[in-house]
């Protein structure tokens, strides 16, 4: 089957070198040019938990010329209906558009390509662009960590599904999950605490629970995103096995430090993850924070929850790309007000 990663970035590019290695073929599509001329050259490299260098097919989108069976989506989904509209071209009668990002993306990709031809994934492990050609796994390299939540958006086609599950495995455990909308609240639970708050105080998630007060700020972001999912009816899955909803739904002072006790535990794999938020912050770009805590915030309006966190965090960031904040650890003082 034809096969490619559309925004092959640091996650596009640690996935499509698993992939490659594996011996299957993907082509390796970015509009970054010097990024797409080393990955033409030298290769992929990886480093950070696992270091390898792999061969790798890597092209422009001006570049594409084939028709394809499956597409991954990875770039941002704010220009999700401009993106997947430039890509029908591109697809087979058949094709899939398999989006592989944060928030609640499905939906504007069928609005372009209908539910039949969408696939919905999410991904619990990060990774970090350290320079043309070269990306860091900041998670733990093990397949328990490295893990895929998929799950059909319509009456997708068996086979392409089926596939798509044997190519990702080739870097890490593959849940199929008959209630995708779960599984896709449980990864928002985790963006809407960490990737928020990555992006408030410019550190990782390691740095976000070692400290007491960010700990708490996070553990009330994840409990705001399960109240939102239970007024919603939704019903949060859990994630690479742990029922997150169990361990962090308290209900008094006993289970709430319980809770806060077992954050830095949970993190530990992760604790090296930054935002990839504060690279577009970097780029001069917009962020996705409408999409993750915006979200939560949007869910709570719609079922009459109140979600300070999630708003505090949505209000800092957007403050941030205003250039009136800088991302610094000092911003925490503003949950005060």
């Amino acid at each position: 089957m034809n096969v490619a990663i559309y925004g092959a970035g640091a996650m596009g590019t640690i996935l499509g070198a698993y992939i490659t290695k594996a011996g299957y073929d993907i082509d390796l599509i970015n509009r970054n040019i010097d990024h797409i001329k080393s990955l033409k050259k030298d290769g992929a490299k990886v480093i950070g938990k696992i270091e390898f260098s792999q061969p790798v097919k890597a092209l422009l989108p001006e570049e594409m010329t084939k028709e394809y069976d499956i597409i991954f989506l990875m770039t941002k989904q704010r220009f999700n209906k401009e993106i997947v509209e430039s890509l029908v071209p591109f697809l087979s009668e058949k094709g899939v558009v398999c989006t592989m990002q944060n928030g609640m993306p499905e939906l504007s990709v069928a609005n372009v390509i209908g539910k039949n031809k969408t696939i919905g994934c999410t991904m619990s492990w990060g990774a970090t662009f350290k320079g043309n050609g070269i990306s860091e796994l900041t998670s733990e390299a093990s397949r328990d960590t490295l893990t895929f939540s998929i799950g059909k958006f319509g009456n997708n086609d068996d086979d392409l599904f089926n596939y798509i599950v044997e190519l990702l495995d080739t870097m890490g455990d593959v849940k199929v999950e008959e209630n995708f909308i779960g599984a896709r609240w449980a990864k928002l639970l985790i963006n809407s605490a960490f990737s928020g708050l990555s992006v408030v105080t410019n550190a990782n998630f390691g740095e976000i629970v070692k400290d007491k007060k960010t700990r708490l700020l996070a553990l009330h972001a994840i409990k705001e995103c399960i109240d939102v999912a239970h007024a919603n009816n939704i019903k949060i899955e859990p994630i690479q096995g742990k029922d997150v909803v169990k361990l962090m739904n308290y209900n008094n002072i006993f289970k709430k430090q319980f809770s806060l006790f077992l954050l830095p535990i949970a993190m530990k794999k992760h604790k090296l993850i930054k935002s990839s938020m504060l690279r577009d912050l970097e780029k001069g770009r917009k962020t996705e924070v409408d999409t993750i805590n915006g979200v939560v915030c949007e869910y709570g309006i719609k079922a009459n929850i109140k979600t300070p966190i999630n708003d505090k965090i949505v209000e800092i960031v957007r403050l941030i790309e205003n250039n009136e904040l800088k991302p610094e650890w000092n911003n925490i003082k503003l949950f005060n007000s």
